[in-house]
């Protein structure tokens, strides 16, 4: 059964949106109309694969376009709402608590 996916991304410094969501898109991330940096898309993995691809393919997203912060929210289906604040010295996202 699909799970809807809503991504909401808080970059700072972003070099190139055009790249930036030509990968999202290409990853079946769609931007939401009329909402700036908001995407949604379907999933039908365990929630646990579908963090790890949202997370992963942001993260290549961002590193194509070149950025200086970033913050991501994103909601799977009914589960809570998580957040995420890329730390440039790690190299990751690295969760933080609602």
């Amino acid at each position: 059964m699909a799970m809807h996916v809503v991504l909401i991304v808080e970059v700072e410094g972003l070099k190139s949106k055009e790249a930036f969501e030509k990968h999202l898109k290409k990853e079946g991330f769609m931007p939401i109309l009329d909402e700036e940096f908001a995407y949604e898309g379907d999933t039908s993995t365990h929630l646990f694969s579908t963090r790890a691809f949202i997370l992963e393919v942001t993260e290549k997203g961002l590193k194509k376009s070149g950025f200086n912060a970033c913050k991501i929210m994103f909601q799977v289906g009914e589960n809570p709402m998580e957040a995420y604040l890329y730390n440039l010295e790690k190299d990751i996202f690295e969760e933080v608590k609602l």
